[in-house]
This record gives C-alpha cells, sequence and structure tokens, in this order.
C-alpha cells in the first residue's frame, strides 16, 4: 500500500502539471490545457476495464512493466513536446498509466478477509486522500520554484521507478485459496454484469460528478468573494474532512449502505450554496459533505469486491475506475455551464441535484433486482 501510494502521487499531480505547462512553457490558453486532460481522462477511462482484464489473464507484473515504460518514457519526453504532439500522446499516455487504485483495491480483495475489507478499503481512501492533499502541492512548489519541465522530468523519473518496485514486489491480486483453485477461463459478461453490479457502478459515476462539481463550485465561489487567496486552505479542508469520515467509517462496527451514504452526500451538498460569502463559513459547510465522500467511495469498492467473481475482479475494478472517471467528465462540463450563468450557490445545487439523479438510478436498479429475485422460485417444482 506505501508504494501503490506513491505511485499515486505523480497520478494525481498529472492534471495540475500539465495545465500550468500548456499554460506557462507552451504559451497557450487554459482551454487548450484542458483539452489535454480530458484527452488523459478519456484514455484512463478507456483503457481502465482493458487493464484490469489484462491482470486477470497474465497477472500483474506484464501489465505493471508495460504501463510503467509507457508513462515514464511519456513523461520524460513531456517537456520537449510541442502542444499538438502532447495533446495526441495524452490519450494513449492516460489509457497506459498504472492503474494504482484498480490495484490497490485488488490487492485488498486478495489479502484482506471479507469481513474486515470495510476498513481496508477506507484506509485506502484515506490514504488516496492524502496524496490528492500532498501530490499537487508537492508538484505545484517544484513547478513554481524551477519549472513545469523540471516536475514533468520528475514525474517521468517517479513512474519508472515506482512501476520497478511495484513490479519487484508482485502482491499477489487473488487469495491462497483462489490461486490454488484449477484455472478457469474468466466468465461471459452477461453473467456477472448483474443488475446490482451496474447499479453501484451508478452510484460510483454520482458521487465523482458530486465532487467534481463541488470543486469547481467551491473555487468560483472562493472568486466571487474576493477570497482566492484562501483557496488552498478550504480544498485542503475539504480532504481532510474526507480523510476523517474515512477513518470513522473504516473504524465503525457497523456502517451505511452504499446508497444511503450516496444520498447523504448528495443531501449535505445542497446547504452549502447558502454559504458562500465567508471562505472560512464555506470551508465549515464543506465539511459534512465531504466527511460523506471517503466512506462513499469506499463502500463502492466493497459492493464491488462481493459482487464479482475473482477471475474478473481486475475488470470489474477498472469498470469502476472507468465509471468514476466519466462521473468527472460530466461534472465538470454540466457544473461549469450553470456556475457561467447563475451564482456559485446555483453550482452546489446542480452538483447535488445530478448526484441524486444517479443515485435515483442506483436505486431503481436495486428495487427492480430485488423484485425479480422475489418472483425467482425458492424451490424446484415438485412433480406428482
Amino acid at each position: 500500500m506505501l508504494i501503490l501510494q506513491l505511485t499515486r502521487m505523480p497520478i494525481v499531480a498529472s492534471s495540475v502539471v500539465l495545465t500550468l505547462h500548456v499554460v506557462s512553457e507552451l504559451g497557450r490558453g487554459y482551454g487548450a490545457a484542458g483539452l489535454v486532460g480530458t484527452a488523459t481522462l478519456l484514455g484512463t477511462a478507456l483503457g481502465a476495464p482493458t487493464l484490469g482484464r489484462m491482470i486477470d489473464r497474465y497477472g500483474l507484473r506484464p501489465v505493471t512493466a508495460v504501463c510503467g515504460s509507457v508513462s515514464c518514457a511519456y513523461w520524460l519526453m513531456s517537456p520537449y513536446l510541442s502542444y499538438e504532439t502532447l495533446l495526441v500522446a495524452a490519450l494513449p499516455a492516460g489509457a497506459l498509466v498504472v492503474p494504482a487504485g484498480a490495484i490497490s483495491r485488488q490487492v485488498i480483495s486478495a489479502l484482506v478477509p471479507a469481513e474486515r475489507r470495510r476498513a481496508a478499503f477506507s484506509l485506502d481512501q484515506v490514504l488516496l486522500e492524502v496524496a490528492y492533499m500532498s501530490g499537487p502541492v508537492l508538484a505545484i512548489f517544484v513547478s513554481t520554484q524551477h519549472s513545469t519541465s523540471v516536475t514533468l522530468t520528475g514525474m517521468g523519473v517517479a513512474h519508472g521507478v515506482l512501476a520497478l518496485a511495484l513490479w519487484y514486489l508482485n502482491p499477489p491480486v487473488r487469495s491462497p485459496e483462489e490461486s490454488s483453485a484449477p484455472a478457469e477461463p474468466g466468465p461471459p459478461l452477461r453473467t456477472w454484469v448483474s443488475t446490482r453490479f451496474v447499479a453501484a457502478l451508478a452510484v460510483a459515476m454520482g458521487a465523482a460528478f458530486v465532487l467534481m462539481g463541488t470543486e469547481l463550485s467551491t473555487i468560483a465561489a472562493l472568486r466571487a468573494s474576493g477570497d482566492v487567496e484562501w483557496t488552498g486552505i478550504v480544498l485542503a479542508s475539504m480532504g481532510a474532512a474526507s480523510l476523517v469520515g474515512g477513518l470513522v467509517h473504516g473504524a465503525a462496527r457497523r456502517s451505511l449502505s452504499q446508497l444511503t451514504l450516496m444520498v447523504l452526500l448528495t443531501v449535505l451538498t445542497v446547504p452549502v450554496g447558502l454559504a458562500t460569502e465567508v471562505w472560512w463559513v464555506l470551508a465549515l459547510a464543506l465539511a459534512p459533505m465531504n466527511a460523506m465522500c471517503a466512506p462513499t467511495l469506499a463502500a463502492t469498492a466493497e459492493t464491488v469486491s462481493k459482487l464479482v467473481p475473482h477471475t474478473v475482479r481486475g475488470m470489474a475494478m477498472g469498470l469502476q475506475d472507468s465509471a468514476t472517471r466519466l462521473g468527472l467528465g460530466l461534472g465538470s462540463p454540466v457544473v461549469g455551464f450553470v456556475l457561467d450563468r447563475a451564482a456559485p450557490g446555483w453550482g452546489f445545487v446542480t452538483a447535488a441535484l445530478g448526484g441524486l439523479c444517479f443515485a435515483a438510478v442506483g436505486a431503481a436498479l436495486s428495487m427492480w433486482e430485488r423484485k425479480r429475485e422475489g418472483r425467482l422460485p425458492t424451490s424446484p417444482p415438485q412433480h406428482a
């Protein structure tokens, strides 16, 4: 988990570094920088299930070797690429980034007993919050003190070294019992992509939509109130609240369901729109909803790990990553459209309403599945 934590730091810092590089070094606008970020995000969303399937079929080491080599080469060359070349390379580079999040969840599923996974997945989310709070800060510090070229080169070296360490360690992605079972081909998609699995992905997409919309609305609110200099403090407090929520979720004897946590996340987002005038009031208002962030994502990982057979766990975790990326990709333009035309408070409302729509889809699918199971016969018919 320590190696995977370090691997995540340059990954989560990549978007801000690319933005700074495109704007400051290449002399392009923020729209052009956004296109590079979108291409990277789309590549990750498209590549995650395929990489997961490759891990299921060939193991961790081949995937780590290929992804680590591609990421190392891409980031080492990126300071010397023109904007057009960088934009074209962003999609395949995003598709072949080391899937640290999916690997972490696979390793937890393999090494941790089912009754302890909630605590382990919560710890994984807490460490992810630490990466989000430290990775971009470190990258921005190096970029401002030196240059984005130095930061990009350092990220390339980090990708290569950490991928090599992960390749050497080769943590198991299946438990000893699963590994000792007779080798079987992966089951067809229709046998394990159940209604409940799709519902879990819908909730994951909705949570990402809310989180992206909340972050954009927070930045817009701070700009509108003239408190831009407090942006880092407010964003750090959001991460800290999520971290605390993850610790409480993991330590609790009993936890709320994935859908309940998602509904709480969205409902607690609505009142934030009334507290956008003063930065510290906004930070306090954001704390409750952010406390639901890590628990919701941890519950999603736990749900997915229970719903799929171990032979396709990698692909399932990749699909979860894709759902999260798509939620982030949808949240940005939808909430951004509202922020361009209304007060920042409406951005929080839009994020919450969008999240509730995804939650409603998840709830409807879950109810339909329960009704379908209720109609199934519980015992075989008796024949005369």
